[in-house]
């Protein structure tokens, strides 16, 4: 039996420090700000993904709090379809542009002013629904998203 053709396995952390979220400005393609993340290590949780890649690209200790959200339209990334996970936590430590990170910012997660990459606005609209309500993201309303495709 061979085995199936998948997409690979991302995890993202939206990043809770001083009043705001964490962004890091993409070094490689695509460019743009972005939620820290980036693909699961054969052997590696996701959760240990989601604070490996925090730490790496900002440079904070993260303690993961919540689980947002399963994100996984095909067309959410450029280079390929990608799923991933994306997770709340709250940010200890100086932050620190590094690894892929161009620069770091702490931004409101509702400035729109900021051009972000992949999925990551509809990502962090759908935090900002879960700050205020507690609830996570509807999965027909995700896969209502898809059908406007």
């Amino acid at each position: 039996m061979s085995k199936p053709v998948t997409p690979p396995i991302t995890a993202d952390v939206i990043i809770e420090v001083s009043g705001g979220v964490v962004l890091i400005e993409r070094r490689n393609p695509p460019k743009g700000w972005a939620i820290p993340g980036g693909f699961v290590d054969m052997g590696e949780s996701l959760e240990q993904a989601a604070m490996r890649e925090a730490r790496e690209e900002t440079g904070l200790s993260v303690e993961l709090t919540a689980l947002l959200g399963i994100y996984s339209d095909p067309a959410r990334d450029p280079r390929g379809p990608t799923v991933t996970a994306v997770y709340v936590g709250t940010g200890s430590g100086i932050p620190a542009a590094g690894d892929d990170a161009g620069a770091l910012r702490v931004a409101q997660p509702d400035d729109r002013s900021v051009g972000l990459a992949f999925d990551h606005r509809q990502i962090l609209d759908d935090y900002i629904e879960f700050k205020k309500t507690g609830k996570r993201p509807n999965p027909a309303l995700m896969l209502s998203r898809l059908s406007k495709h």
